[in-house]
């Protein structure tokens, strides 16, 4: 896709007329306060929603908005110091899957926790969607998802490791303790990585190149980019993809998947979930039901009827102040 390009929205799109961005990049940011004014004043001033981070190492995040926002909030990222190359992925949906807009400055724009690490100089070599197949079908690979266990649990590659992680920070240990056993068992790996649009493989393969593998790779673009390109008969994915705004989860051709959210604990909901005894809608899910006091239920409770009396009004619920 030419992303300089003007958006023409198609027939389909008409039907989903908020445009969605998934965006990140490593470049080097002096002055993260100057730019975070900048980047808040502009996304307001283009209704734009949605959590862009910040960090010296660069920028991540993902925003939604109508057509012409996006393609000018991109444009004014491009414009930062480095970021000319933005890598974007786009989806769509049939609102703002954001309450508001956030800018924030963190240490990490995707949190490993290891220091030293330069993805700019030691990342994994790229893998195209078209390409992924071939090389996770390969017996000789090791293919690891480097994201978190409840996004895993609702899609993965077929024969895919999961780490089995709670947060990205897990990751490190883990590694290092699966990399002894394969140590042992006396071969050099080949590692295939991938996650939701692909900067936790960036930093992921670095890592992993800093523990001593040259054969690593990633799936560029990540299973966004991933289920946008390959054909639904030809593809190695089994599930939903688990994405970060009220979207929930995306399925092939990036169409909005099945799963809900439990606004009391997080964890992505399927429909058999929502069917169980202990679902109540805003306040607690068979996840989380036998670890929530009544009054916490009671605080849920208000907190969904005043979120449902928000929405019928057409304003934003308790909690969501737009200057956050």
């Amino acid at each position: 896709m030419d992303m300089t390009s003007p958006v023409v929205p198609t027939e389909h799109e008409g039907a989903l007329p908020i445009r969605v961005a998934a965006l990140y990049h490593f470049t080097s940011f002096a002055d993260c306060t100057t730019l975070r004014a900048q980047l808040l004043e502009a996304c307001r001033k283009l209704g734009i929603r949605g959590i862009l981070l910040l960090a010296q190492e660069g920028i991540n995040g993902t925003i939604a908005g109508t057509d012409s926002a996006i393609a000018d909030i991109l444009a004014v990222i491009r414009a930062l110091p480095g970021c000319a190359d933005l890598e974007v992925k786009f989806s769509r949906a049939p609102a703002l899957p954001f309450h508001r807009m956030k800018v924030r400055i963190k240490r990490e724009i995707v949190t490993m926790g290891v220091e030293g690490l330069d993805p700019r100089r030691d990342v994994g070599h790229y893998v195209a969607p078209e390409d992924w197949n071939a090389l996770i079908s390969d017996p000789d690979t090791i293919v690891i998802d480097t994201r978190n266990d409840y996004e895993v649990a609702i899609g993965t590659f077929r024969g895919a490791i999961d780490p089995g992680t709670r947060s990205f920070r897990e990751f490190p240990q883990w590694f290092r303790e699966r990399q002894q056993e394969l140590k042992n068992e006396g071969r050099a790996p080949r590692i295939a990585m991938f996650c939701t649009g692909g900067i936790r493989c960036e930093k992921a393969t670095a890592f992993v190149r800093a523990e001593g593998i040259e054969d690593v790779f990633h799936l560029q673009g990540g299973i966004l980019k991933y289920l946008e390109t390959v054909p639904e008969p030809e593809s190695l994915w089994d599930g939903e993809c688990f994405v970060f705004d009220q979207r929930v989860s995306v399925g092939h051709g990036l169409k909005p998947g099945s799963f809900d959210i439990c606004h009391a604990c997080r964890t992505p909901l399927s429909e058999a979930d929502r069917k169980a005894p202990e679902y109540e809608a805003g306040i607690s899910c068979p996840h989380c039901h036998a670890e929530r006091t009544e009054a916490q239920r009671r605080r849920y409770a208000e907190r969904e009827r005043q979120m449902q009396l928000a929405s019928r009004k057409g304003t934003q619920h308790l909690g969501a102040d737009p200057a956050s």
